[in-house]
């Protein structure tokens, strides 16, 4: 029999809940007002999270809370009073990005479920064990893995994707686009969907015309609906719908198309959307509706690129212009008080639109005023914005009131036995465990009508605002007797008075404090380090450059790793280590191999699943940026599982990395002094997308390897676009970043390790960086004299980054 999988609905608002829970969701999950990673959300106060799980529970749905950001040192306090109170309201599950903050939910509330979030970029079954070994009960998988991917993962911790939604054109955890750019961390919930911008493709110094497609980065919505029956033959025990920034009417359209799709296929009927089901999606929210990677890369679907922003079902072309009139030529119903928008390709954000009102022989009137029919042509697409009367049905859902439902509470079975001028005792099962209650007053031989199963199963049955929902029930008495119905109602109040403070004392903290916890961790020493520079390479000139001017640390970064063995080869007394991909899927332990049997210095680390295949290595182990350091606990995580060092993860302001060398032991840690941020890390690869007809590297040609491409964003900057083994793409921030201007503060901390990376560098180019850089370290140059001299060499100049700019504690 197949089981039943958890549809997961999303909730920005108290409404959003009701919509959920009203249309069939089995969970919810929501934030609250800090370390969350939808900041613009209305979210949750303490004083409401008591309501909300109340809420849930009494009508069957599970609560899960999002703590799904980076956590810097000096909130741990506060994230975990935050834990407390999630722990104490009775949440259901916590989903945690942060490996440290894991490791305190662990150790401090080890009866708070913990769900590994989709930030922290698994996308591998060794990935999974990763999480598993954090404490991680649930583990919410990368959107971009395919079903055959999926088909790989053997795993007994349950597993959850993503099945509707926006899709992030990076993978989650991995995007650095806003924080670069703009200082707002996607890694602190404040994305600003700069991948829904447009951009120019520049080829080899020329811009490419792609006629209106500018929406280069800007995927199509995911919808998986169609999936479903496979997903749940897979074994996935988790479907999550994105979306706590959406309206209730979306929440209610999408998760009942859903909760109908599973229902189907768990009744062995057809589970094929309508198209009223595909209807109410589009309506409620879509930039276009796609299956996403389900079925793997389709680099010629995935981006249309034509538009950015929510767009609604595609109602038709314009025919005929009049004065006053358009005519249309539908493909979708549309009537008076509809919203439609009319396609201006040139410019999406100078696009007309308005309400109809009123529609006459065919003419669609709009009110005076509301467009300038001159700008409009015949052969103009037209989407339909608003539909009133679907609004209306949908909120109709969950305006009244909300029924309680028995699936998905507790089942309390019942054996209730006795004999007259005894106690009537009630045995009641939950699980594993029981209690057992007896009446205050015995029981009476009846003379007329017996207490029976059917009276007993209506007064215990009457949980309605209750977490159980009656199962099983066995009645034995010795003769016919009777009891009030007062005393059988306060039996049953006492069962469950019993039952909610068994739940609560599973959920009593360990007793562990915070302190305890970071206690575990060496305390910072005042060794006197003498500083070492690291340079990362992306080609073959760099290396022998960095080596020529005494580079003894060498971190190999090439687009085609089986080059690795030529950069071991040309530098044998030099300590070499090969990174690892960003993202490592089900299948691609080849890439790892392939490291291995380059016979390196050492190994530089990029994702989760590589720590699990290099844990037994003789091989030494660096942590890169990418595993997302941000506190002391996290950086012992990694430690724990082997790594001799990690890099500071690149969301931290200058004040944030010094309060974390303050923490724990500065020999643990590596800055990236200077570089040029790696923005967006995507599955999504542009060079197949708009340089080839192809819709993966089978059929596309290969351009990335005959091409050097950048993407020009509004402002003119031109920002250097690469692609990996994996063909998945990172575009880099043409300016450089440097933290020159902290050199002092950071080496007063007991910071010794810096690192330099390099992307388009020549060999002079590289020389006369390393030789700056150099001066820095050895103290004959100032960071202040270094900022002034990169400035004038470079042609973009450099930027003092995101190290310079505190971020907003949340």
């Amino acid at each position: 029999m197949v089981s039943r999988p958890e549809l997961l609905a999303p909730a920005g608002d108290w409404e959003c809940v009701r919509a959920a829970v009203a249309n069939g969701a089995d969970a919810v999950y929501f934030g609250m007002p800090r370390f969350n990673a939808r900041m613009r959300a209305e979210n949750f106060g303490a004083d409401d999270l008591p309501k909300v799980v109340a809420f849930l529970h009494a009508h069957g749905v599970k609560a899960y809370v999002a703590l799904n950001v980076l956590i810097f040192t000096s909130e741990l306090p506060d994230a975990v009073e935050e834990l407390r109170q999630l722990n104490d309201a009775g949440v259901d599950a916590v989903i945690i990005q942060d490996v440290g903050l894991a490791e305190i939910a662990r150790r401090m509330f080890p009866g708070l479920r913990v769900h590994a979030s989709t930030q922290m970029t698994v996308t591998s079954p060794e990935g999974v064990r990763f999480a598993e070994e954090l404490g991680a009960k649930q583990v919410v998988l990368s959107r971009e893995l395919s079903l055959r991917e999926l088909a790989k993962f053997e795993s007994d911790v349950p597993l959850e994707v993503f099945v509707h939604g926006a899709l992030c054109v990076a993978y989650s955890g991995q995007c650095l686009t806003s924080e670069s750019l703009g200082q707002r961390s996607a890694n602190r919930g404040e994305c600003a969907q700069a991948c829904r911008m447009p951009y120019q493709v520049v080829v080899d110094g020329i811009v490419r015309d792609l006629g209106d497609k500018r929406y280069l980065l800007s995927p199509q919505d995911l919808a998986a609906v169609r999936e479903i029956p496979e997903l749940i033959r897979l074994g996935v025990k988790s479907f999550k719908i994105e979306g706590r920034l959406k309206t209730p009417e979306y929440v209610a359209a999408v998760t009942s198309v859903y909760r109908k799709a599973i229902d189907a296929v768990l009744e062995g009927e057809n589970a094929e959307p309508s198209a009223d089901d595909w209807y109410r999606m589009e309506m409620t929210f879509s930039r276009g509706l796609f299956s996403g990677w389900m079925h793997g890369v389709n680099h010629q679907q995935l981006v249309r690129a034509d538009y950015g922003k929510k767009r609604g079902p595609y109602a038709g072309r314009v025919s005929r212009v009049g004065r006053n009139f358009v005519e249309i030529d539908s493909e979708l119903a549309l009537k008076p008080g509809d919203g439609i928008v009319f396609e201006h390709a040139a410019d999406t954000n100078d696009e007309q639109g308005g309400r109809i009102y009123e529609v006459r022989n065919g003419q669609y009137y709009f009110r005076h005023g509301a467009l300038n029919f001159s700008r409009l042509s015949p052969g103009t697409r037209v989407w339909k914005t608003d539909d009133p009367s679907l609004e209306a049905e949908l909120r109709a859902t969950f305006k009244s009131r909300i029924e309680p439902r028995s699936t998905g509470k507790t089942p309390l079975n019942l054996r209730i036995t006795g004999a007259p001028g005894q106690s009537l005792e009630v045995t009641a099962t939950e699980g594993n465990s029981a209690i057992v209650l007896r009446s205050g007053m015995p029981l009476q031989e009846s003379r007329k009508v017996a207490l029976g199963e059917e009276q007993l199963r209506d007064i215990f049955g009457r949980l309605n605002d209750t977490p159980y929902a009656l199962g099983e029930v066995v009645v034995d008495f010795s003769a016919p007797v009777f009891l009030p119905s007062s005393e059988l109602n306060r039996l049953k109040a006492a069962i469950v008075q019993q039952l909610e403070a068994a739940d609560r004392a599973n959920r009593e903290p360990s007793g562990v404090t915070l302190e305890q916890v970071l206690s575990d961790i060496p305390p910072a020493s005042k060794i006197e380090a003498v500083p070492s520079l690291a340079v990362l390479c992306r080609d073959m000139a760099q290396i022998e450059a960095a080596l020529e001017d005494g580079v003894r640390t060498i971190y190999v970064d090439f687009e085609d790793i089986r080059r690795y063995k030529d950069a071991v080869a040309a530098a044998p007394g030099a300590e070499i280590f090969l990174a690892t991909p960003r993202i490592q899927k089900a299948g691609e332990e080849g890439f790892f191999k392939l490291i291995e049997k380059a016979g390196p210095t050492g190994v530089l680390i990029r994702n989760v699943g590589a720590i699990a295949h290099f844990r037994d290595s003789s091989l030494r182990k660096v942590g890169d940026f990418s595993l997302n350091v941000a506190n002391p606990l996290s950086a012992a995580v990694f430690k724990r599982h082997g790594l001799e060092r990690v890099t500071i993860s690149y969301d931290l302001a200058i004040s944030q990395v010094l309060a974390l060398l303050r923490s724990a032991p500065p020999e643990w840690f590596e800055l990236t002094l200077h570089q040029h941020m790696p923005m967006f890390h995507m599955e999504h690869c542009v060079f197949a997308a708009f340089l080839s007809k192809g819709s993966s590297f089978l059929d596309c040609g290969r351009p990335c390897e005959k091409h050097r491409v950048h993407l020009r964003d509004r402002v003119g900057i031109e920002h250097p676009l690469r692609a990996d083994v994996g063909c998945r793409n990172t575009l880099f921030n043409a300016t450089p970043q440097t933290g020159a201007a902290h050199y002092a503060e950071l080496r007063a901390a007991g910071l010794a390790r810096f690192r330099i990376e390099l992307l388009e560098e020549s060999p002079a180019e590289t020389r006369r960086v390393l030789a700056a850089y150099r001066e820095l370290l050895e103290g004959r140059a100032t960071g202040a004299e270094l900022w002034r001299e990169l400035k004038a060499q470079s042609q973009l100049g450099v930027t003092s980054g995101t190290l310079s700019n505190a971020r907003s504690h949340l």
